[in-house]
């Protein structure tokens, strides 16, 4: 979007994103997720789709968003439509790693940069 000066126009964007967010608040099944423990280290969050030999995490999520806690203060909120194709994308090119409780989970490492963009 181009650079707009114009305090109205922008107070008009800012009000619809407020709405946004209101909406995703209220209305919504939000899934959320502390990643503070590694995401800062590593840059990624952990997406877990398998625990204890059972389907878990994305593969079972009833949410209709996902918001990770990345830093304290600093949330991601992710559509989890968007967060599956991340996911599966991920799961092709880098594989899976073990995490979790004694690492009895598996899971999709995923750029928190890729959430965002």
């Amino acid at each position: 979007m181009k650079h707009n000066s114009d305090f109205k126009f922008d107070l008009f964007l800012g009000k619809i994103t407020e709405k946004e967010v209101a909406d995703i608040c209220n209305n919504s099944k939000v899934e959320v997720k502390d990643e503070t423990a590694h995401s800062k280290r590593t840059g990624n969050v952990f997406i877990e789709f398998e625990s204890r030999g059972k389907p878990s995490g994305i593969v079972t999520s009833q949410s209709d968003v996902y918001c990770f806690k990345i830093t304290e203060g600093s949330y991601v909120f992710v559509e989890t439509s968007k967060l599956k194709r991340l996911f599966k994308e991920n799961y092709i090119k880098k594989g899976f790693v073990k995490g979790g409780d004694s690492n009895t989970s598996k899971g999709v490492l995923v750029p928190i940069i890729d959430l965002i963009y």
